[in-house]
C-alpha cells in the first residue's frame, strides 16, 4: 500500500493524506513525547511481518530527518497502544530513538472517526480506487478485518477483497480507471495479467483504442496464457458476438461481421454482386 496514488475529490475529503493530523480534535494540540519503551503495537493489528529493507530504508531516513509525522495512539493501562504509524515505531526502533512523538487519542474518538468514515465510503461518488483506499485504511490503520468492513458496508466479502486488490494494478492502470478509460471489470481482468508489465499496458492500450468489451479483455487475457503469445487484434472478438456473426452468416447466407463497443455497435453484410444484395433484402 506504499504506492501514492493521485485521489479524486470525494477521497481527499473522506481521508486527507495527513492522515494522523485528521485525528486530531485540535490542530493546535501539543504532540507528546513518549518513551519508545512505554509504546506497544497493537495484538490485533492484522499485520504481523513488515519489509525488514524498507523498515531499514525508514530508519536511515529518521536518523537524517527525524519523524516528521507523529504516530497515533490510545492508552491502555500503563503503556500506549499504537493505532496508526506502527511502521514507523519499528524503524524507529532500529534507529535507536528514546522517544517518540505521539497523538493520544481515546478510543471514542477513534470510534467517531471510524463511524464517519464507514458513513463516507457509502457515498455512490466515489471511484472504485478511492473505495480500495478507504477499505484499506480501515484494515490497516483501524485493525477491522475485511469481513467485518463488508457486513458494516452490506456488502459481499468477496465484492470487497475484490475492490481493495485494485490497489495492485500498476500506476498507469490506475491512472486510467481513474480517468474512466477503463472500467473496474476492465481493471480485474488486467490483474490476472500480474507481474507482467507489457502485456498489461498492450491490454489496456487495446481497451481503449478498439473499445474492448469486458469479455473481449477477458477472451483475450485467455487466449495469451493458452498460447503464450500476443494475438493480433483484429481476430480479438467477444465469444458471444462471434456466435451471433455465425448464426446470421448461416441464415443469410452472407459473410456477417458484428462491431461490438461498450456502448452500442454496428452489423454489416457483405455481398458480391447486386443480385446477393437483392436475395438478402428479401430475405429480411
Amino acid at each position: 500500500m506504499s504506492k501514492k496514488i493521485g485521489l479524486g475529490k470525494g477521497f481527499g475529503s473522506l481521508l486527507p493524506e495527513d492522515f494522523d493530523n485528521s485525528i486530531m480534535l485540535d490542530k493546535g494540540e501539543r504532540v507528546q513525547k513518549i518513551l519508545i519503551k512505554d509504546i506497544k503495537p497493537d495484538p490485533n493489528q492484522p499485520r504481523k511481518t513488515f519489509d525488514k529493507v524498507s523498515i531499514k530504508e525508514l530508519a536511515e531516513s529518521i536518523k537524517r530527518y527525524g519523524i516528521l509525522q507523529p504516530l497515533v495512539v490510545t492508552r491502555k493501562d500503563d503503556n500506549f497502544v499504537i493505532i496508526a504509524g506502527e511502521r514507523r515505531y519499528h524503524a524507529a526502533k532500529v534507529a535507536n530513538l528514546s522517544h517518540l512523538p505521539v497523538l493520544v487519542r481515546t478510543l471514542e474518538d477513534l470510534e467517531k472517526l471510524e463511524i464517519g468514515l464507514i458513513e463516507n465510503m457509502q457515498r455512490v461518488d466515489l471511484s472504485p480506487i478511492e473505495q480500495a483506499l478507504s477499505i484499506a485504511k480501515l484494515n490497516d490503520q483501524f485493525n477491522i478485518p475485511i469481513q467485518d468492513i463488508a457486513i458494516r458496508l452490506g456488502k459481499a466479502n468477496t465484492t470487497i477483497v475484490n475492490i481493495v486488490r485494485l490497489l495492485q494494478l500498476p500506476d498507469f492502470a490506475i491512472k486510467a480507471l481513474e480517468n474512466n478509460q477503463i472500467s473496474e471489470g476492465h481493471a480485474r481482468t488486467i490483474l490476472s495479467l500480474t507481474d507482467k508489465i507489457n502485456q498489461q499496458k498492450y491490454l489496456i492500450d487495446q481497451i481503449i483504442k478498439n473499445k474492448w468489451s469486458v469479455r473481449q479483455a477477458e477472451f483475450y487475457v485467455k487466449s495469451l496464457k493458452e498460447t503464450g503469445k500476443i494475438a493480433k487484434t483484429d481476430i480479438i472478438k467477444d465469444p458471444k458476438m462471434a456466435m451471433y456473426e455465425t448464426k446470421l452468416g448461416t441464415k443469410y447466407r452472407s459473410k456477417v461481421k458484428v462491431n461490438s463497443k461498450t456502448n452500442g455497435g454496428s452489423v454489416s453484410f457483405n455481398f458480391k454482386t447486386n443480385k446477393e444484395f437483392i436475395q438478402f433484402l428479401e430475405k429480411i
